[in-house]
């Protein structure tokens, strides 16, 4: 039997509602498999425990957190109590770059059940891979000056090593998908940056002769998100251009409450990490009415990702079987309670596994 010791941060707000949702589907599919086993330890770092602390997670978080398989991440943010800067890059971002967790694999697709904002979708199935660790959401830059005078300067900073490893996990990626494999550029605006960006995924190409590539201004291939969604595979794309084409997806999904993340660390040193695209939504935290379908889908990715594929197919093959029977949140249509879809989607793992 494979054992899997998952690091569970519930976070904040919803996350503390949707998490032991997604961890209940977690051991109700590693029980129906039988050739697994799933062990969680929970840590309760977040708004409110730097609230208490100063700080939003322990000064022995990284080292207690290393040598877990996978972490498992709810919603990170309350502004009500800790201002956004301090609550992610204090949790959030802080263990994505300490453990160079370099690509972020985001899915979306036509989900059963649910009504796309778009008349004519059509069957949808696309993964964004977004560079994580650089790009615009650099650390180098600063202010100058006051008032009137004052200057803000933002550099966007784009290394050979991290653009090739992006695109590279990209192809891998298109090659167990439809083969093909779109770039979001800028070159005829972003003139440094984008130019190179554009030569280095010249270059990877030629590793994967068998990939069909294509090249869209991410101006263009934000409409064509949404006038065409169904004719892209896997998308390759800068830190900021992937973080904006894939709320595009959440919501041509037809809610961003559903869509799932995955934080990749790929040279096997440290975790991957896993978390929904959505936020804590502090307001209607505790009401039970919470969409648990973001949590759970990120659950899927998880599995998927620790090699366990046909489970992760399981689980989200159940999900879309509940959500097409009407069994939802009020966010997407519905109003079953967090508790009616969790339970229901356990139910169906049930029939379709046992």
């Amino acid at each position: 039997m494979k054992r899997y010791e998952l690091a569970v941060i519930p976070g904040d707000g919803i996350g503390k509602e949707v998490v032991p949702s997604a961890v209940k589907v977690l051991q109700t599919a590693a029980t129906l498999h039988g050739g697994i086993q799933l062990e969680t330890t929970e840590f309760p770092w977040g708004c409110d425990y730097y609230i208490k602390h100063g700080k939003m997670m322990s000064d022995d978080g990284l080292e207690r957190l290393k040598n877990f398989d996978a972490i498992f991440l709810g919603a990170v943010g309350d502004p009500n109590k800790v201002p956004d800067h301090i609550s992610l890059w204090g949790l959030l971002i802080h263990i994505r770059r300490e453990f160079e967790q370099t690509i972020n694999i985001r899915p979306a697709k036509l989900f059963k059940g649910l009504t796309s904002p778009l008349v004519d979708p059509g069957a949808f199935n696309f993964l964004v891979v977004r560079e994580n660790s650089e790009g615009e959401y650099s650390e180098s830059g600063g202010r100058i000056h006051k008032e009137t005078d004052e200057i803000a300067i933002q550099n966007a900073i784009f290394t050979r090593k991290a653009t090739e490893r992006v695109m590279d996990y990209a192809f891998k990626q298109a090659v167990l998908r439809k083969g093909h494999v779109t770039s979001a550029t800028k070159s005829n605006g972003i003139v440094h940056s984008m130019p190179f960006w554009d030569e280095v995924f010249n270059d990877v190409s030629k590793r994967y002769t068998g990939v069909r590539t294509s090249s869209v201004h991410i101006d263009a291939l934000a409409a064509f998100f949404v006038t065409k969604p169904s004719d892209f595979d896997v998308i390759v794309a800068s830190n900021l251009f992937g973080d904006i084409l894939t709320d595009i997806g959440g919501a041509i999904m037809g809610s961003i409450g559903i869509a799932p993340a995955g934080n990749i660390n790929i040279n096997g040193k440290y975790p991957s990490m896993f978390e929904p695209v959505h936020g804590s939504a502090p307001d209607i935290y505790g009401k039970g009415i919470a969409n648990p379908i973001g949590q759970i889908w990120t659950a899927s990715l998880m599995l998927d990702h620790l090699g366990e594929i046909a489970l992760a197919r399981e689980v989200l093959r159940a999900m879309e079987e509940v959500t097409d029977a009407g069994i939802k949140t009020r966010d997407i249509g519905g109003n079953a309670t967090t508790d009616e879809v969790t339970n229901k989607i356990c139910l169906q793992l049930q029939n379709n596994i046992g």
